[in-house]
């Protein structure tokens, strides 16, 4: 029987970063920059930080972006501080974060499997790639998949490659057509108004020297081999690993009257006990992180027994819980050797949320 594993689980609490994406208004020059007048009704987001949150220093470059929305296209735009500016990839395809980079993960129906990865140096060099699960869950990553379609730009306030430029930052403009993105939403389809797909954003940033007029990365003398990049992003994961989907961002996409009648805060929609100030009907979202929680401990158990366990209140005994409930009335395991699969029936009494082993979520009608 293959060998059952345990999965690292992140050291955090549960609190992803929320962002309202306004309607696009008129048509960007497509230079990079962000100073342009088609950017101007986008916010920010909050500025980037370490990959595992709080337990890791502020990153000493910052780094930010805005996002808007049209019928056709998903915009990125971002800027990242930079005093040393470097790349060496040229090709489609190739290990974009070998160099400095800015990554995009789109996860669009929120169920942690058939997601997208997008990477994109100062070159503007790109990597797509379409995740059918994380490499947690043993899901392979499809390179060979592209977004046709694509479009990119870069702008450089500094000189490329040049140790002695008065480098200042870099900036990247990215569209990405919803006819590409929409084959692994719910329902094939570009997002409605007020609807939300799960985001996050990553920038990898290597330690260099410079050694012969160029950068060269920082290697550890016991080693010989470069150091490990530093990863800073939006929604921190509370882990080194950017394939926990269930810790990204929320994008809610706003149309026009949204955008005008209420705040960035959208108070008046805001759920007490939504997590991190969420609408109302991302309440299930916490449910999910219940779920995920048990689906760690699932494994946890699995890599010492070699077998999953069969009872929710023998599971809920494996070290710390932090569950929305605890309530086990709510909770419901059926488990083989080899499979196990965990609801959590919601309020309605009409409808439950599911995890299996190898992490994908989704709802369905609860058994009358």
């Amino acid at each position: 029987m293959r060998k059952l594993s345990a999965v690292p689980e992140p050291q955090i609490t549960f609190n992803p970063k929320t962002y309202r994406c306004r309607r696009a208004s008129g048509i960007s020059e497509w230079t990079g920059r962000l100073d342009q007048d088609f950017w101007q009704t986008a916010e920010w987001t909050e500025d980037f930080v370490d990959i595992e949150g709080d337990r890791r220093p502020l990153p000493a470059k910052r780094t930010r972006v805005k996002m808007l929305w049209d019928d056709q296209y998903f915009y990125i735009g971002a800027e990242l501080e930079e005093n040393e500016i470097w790349a060496n990839q040229t090709e489609r395809d190739s290990v974009i974060f070998q160099d400095n980079d800015f990554e995009i993960f789109i996860d669009p129906d929120g169920d942690t499997h058939q997601y997208y990865e997008f990477e994109i140096n100062v070159l503007n060099t790109v990597w797509d790639l379409l995740l059918v699960k994380p490499y947690r869950d043993e899901g392979p990553a499809i390179n060979g998949w592209d977004i046709s379609g694509l479009r990119t730009a870069v702008y450089v306030d500094g000189e490329l490659n040049n140790p002695e430029a008065s480098n200042r930052m870099w900036s990247v403009e990215i569209a990405l057509p919803w006819r590409i993105l929409q084959e692994c939403a719910a329902e094939k389809r570009p997002p409605l108004p007020s609807e939300y797909w799960r985001v996050n954003f990553s920038r990898v940033e290597w330690e260099v020297d410079v050694i012969d007029g160029q950068y060269v990365k920082r290697c550890d003398p016991a080693t010989g081999k470069p150091l490990p990049e530093d990863n800073w992003v939006w929604s921190p994961q509370g882990v080194v690993n950017m394939h926990y989907p269930e810790l990204w961002g929320y994008v809610v996409f706003e149309d026009e009257e949204q955008a005008e009648s209420e705040s960035v805060e959208h108070a008046p929609q805001i759920a007490a006990d939504a997590p991190n100030g969420l609408p109302s009907e991302l309440e299930t979202e916490q449910i999910k992180w219940d779920l995920r929680v048990l689906y760690y401990k699932q494994r946890l158990y699995a890599q010492t027994h070699q077998r999953y366990c069969t009872s929710i209140e023998e599971l809920l005994q494996i070290g710390e819980l932090k569950l929305r409930s605890n309530d086990i009335e709510q909770w419901n395991i059926e488990a083989t050797s080899s499979m196990f699969q965990i609801s959590a029936l919601l309020t309605d009494g009409e409808s439950r949320i599911c995890i299996r082993e190898d992490g994908w979520v989704w709802r369905e009608q609860a058994a009358k």
